[in-house]
């Protein structure tokens, strides 16, 4: 699992250069804000891991070529999508169907109005807030990318064994530091999920000396039986997988990560720091988790010409039959 980021700093900045407004469809759209909350709040609860799922494809959308909703075309005869790469295929479909159900609604209360990367912001804004995370500004305006390639994706999302050399530096290309990486990492883990495939090197057949024994039962008990069954997963934060907190980080501390990549943010003296930090002060994580946010949520918008307001979430307009 990765979870990739970010721009420049400060928000005034990055608001006029991106020409974003907090506003944006006050006149256009006055039902936005309702409708995105409703729906992904009635989504939440009855299908608690929408939040990790709508949070992982907005950080594997940003990832590549920016904010703009391409992570959610779907494949065709004439192309393969980012949805193509290996890891994205492993995404939760629970997130896909929160967003159709929020186009479906804003469709029919502002018809081609509302950008599918726009909805993907802000749901995955309220969804933090709604498990218990901090509450950012999500400026909007963004436009829909007009093209999605599954050969962007490589240069950009790390995966699951990825040392933290590797992390830092596809994280570098987006302005993104060492802190607001393990923070973002963190932030996008500790309501996260994975399959069991991404870490069973850790548990199978010898288990990761670094790794919690009492974890390692645990996982392999859970995961005996992946190869037949390829959608087991596990929670990354074992102790409050529901719960937006902090817990992750006092968990590595623990040795009890279940992905070797996260584990390694607490044994690489870069990036430890940071772990230790944001396990004693849960306001440091929630306050510097925000501003990241807030910062990887206009990385790259498209605006103007450069994009367009799909019709549907999944296929750009004039996509072929």
């Amino acid at each position: 699992m990765a979870w990739p980021l970010l721009l420049l700093l400060f928000s005034s900045l990055t608001f006029s250069h991106a020409q974003l407004t907090l506003d944006y469809y006050a006149k256009t759209c006055p039902q936005f804000d309702a409708i995105v909350r409703d729906i992904t709040q009635q989504k939440q609860m009855q299908f608690p891991t929408t939040a990790a799922a709508t949070l992982r494809v907005f950080f594997h959308d940003c990832a590549v070529d920016g904010c703009d909703a391409s992570i959610l075309i779907k494949p065709t005869a004439f192309n393969k999508p980012e949805l193509e790469y290996d890891i994205n295929q492993s995404l939760a479909g629970d997130a896909f169907d929160l967003i159709t159900r929020i186009k479906t609604a804003l469709e029919l209360a502002c018809p081609g109005v509302v950008s599918c990367a726009d909805i993907l912001a802000t749901a995955t804004r309220n969804l933090v807030v709604q498990t218990g995370g901090p509450h950012y500004k999500v400026p909007l305006g963004r436009k829909d990318s007009l093209v999605s390639n599954v050969s962007n994706v490589e240069a950009h999302l790390t995966r699951a064994n990825a040392t933290v050399d590797l992390m830092i530096k596809k994280f570098q290309p987006m302005d993104i530091d060492v802190k607001d990486m393990v923070v973002l990492i963190g932030g996008g883990h500790t309501i996260g999920f994975v399959h069991c495939k991404e870490f069973a090197n850790r548990i199978f057949p010898t288990p990761d000396p670094t790794m919690n024994p009492i974890l390692v039962e645990r996982l392999r008990t859970m995961c005996a039986n992946y190869t037949n069954n390829k959608d087991m997963a596990a929670f990354l934060d074992v102790i409050s997988p529901g719960n937006f907190d902090n817990v992750l980080f006092k968990n590595l501390m623990k040795g009890i990560g279940v992905l070797g990549s996260d584990q390694l943010l607490y044994n690489d003296t870069r990036t430890r720091p940071f772990v230790e930090l944001y396990a004693k002060d849960s306001n440091a994580f929630a306050t510097d988790f925000a501003v990241a946010m807030e910062k990887l949520s206009v990385y790259q918008v498209k605006i103007g010409n450069q994009g367009e307001v799909r019709k549907r979430c999944d296929a750009v307009n004039n996509a072929h039959p």
